[in-house]
């Protein structure tokens, strides 16, 4: 693939926390272990180990796996808001991110102010936000909350707005972690129709999520993360089949129904 038609392409990239077992929790306990040269016990958790791959521009890519195998990790190392331990990442073109419901947003600001705040902080002038500024709030239906600090907002309205300011501010490459699950069955379909129609624009998107249903049908590609390794990397229905299959899958739990995708939608 020419490196013109790279959205994404990681090398190497590892990623290791330093997990820290009996951390004294008071004052008095952290001056008994200095005291006594006491060390903490600790070891090292591998989250990504040696990943490289390449994703073209344009490309819907879902990335699925159990949990702990280090599928938000590797989203937010891409995004750039996590730090690797060794390898490299590029990113071409601007990025949108919705990692976490509320992140990027000041909670004391109001629904307005924070997408004024968003917008400046992924370099678009006051104009430019002016005019998908209500766009945003239509998409997200809280014109009649606009004036309220978002701490106010429950976790459904911080979803709505988050999801509608990541991606009406004209992103290159779009990354969703797992937050559409907070929304209710109504606004997931209207946030997977946006998407298809953002990767017929051509943005890049990569998707983490256990709704293996709308990965089917929004992504071409599939990555199944294992361990913090690449384990399959394919077309979509050949991955999501042999990850079905496999010991570490899931099934839904019964009495919680999946969203409904629009046939044809996608």
């Amino acid at each position: 693939m020419a490196i013109s038609d790279i959205a994404i392409k990681t090398e190497h990239l590892t990623k290791r926390y330093r997990l820290i077992h009996d951390r004294p929790e008071r004052l008095k306990d952290l001056a008994i272990s200095a005291l006594t040269f006491r060390k903490l016990s600790s070891e090292q958790l591998l989250a990504l180990d040696d990943i490289s791959l390449e994703i073209g521009q344009g490309q819907a890519v879902g990335i699925v796996g159990p949990n702990g195998s280090g599928k938000t990790t590797l989203l937010g190392v891409i995004a750039r808001v996590i730090k690797p331990t060794a390898g490299e990442v590029y990113v071409a073109g601007r990025v949108a991110v919705l990692l976490e419901v509320g992140a990027g947003f000041h909670p004391d600001l109001t629904a307005v102010e924070n997408i004024y705040l968003n917008g400046a902080i992924i370099g678009l002038s006051r104009t430019e936000i002016d005019m998908v500024r209500d766009q945003i709030l239509d998409f997200a239906e809280l014109h009649s909350f606009k004036d309220m600090a978002v701490r106010t907002y429950s976790a459904g309205m911080r979803l709505r707005l988050g999801f509608a300011v990541a991606t009406h501010l004209e992103p290159d490459i779009l990354l969703i972690d797992e937050a559409l699950a907070v929304g209710d069955e109504h606004f997931q379909q209207k946030c997977y129709k946006w998407m298809a129609q953002l990767r017929h624009q051509g943005t890049t998107i990569g998707l983490v999520s256990h709704d293996l249903e709308a990965i089917g049908r929004l992504c071409h590609r599939c990555i199944w993360l294992q361990d913090g390794q690449v384990y399959q990397d394919g077309p979509t229905p050949e991955v999501l089949t042999a990850y079905r299959q496999s010991a570490t899958y899931q099934q839904p739990p019964t009495d919680i129904r999946e969203p409904t995708l629009p046939s044809g939608s996608f």
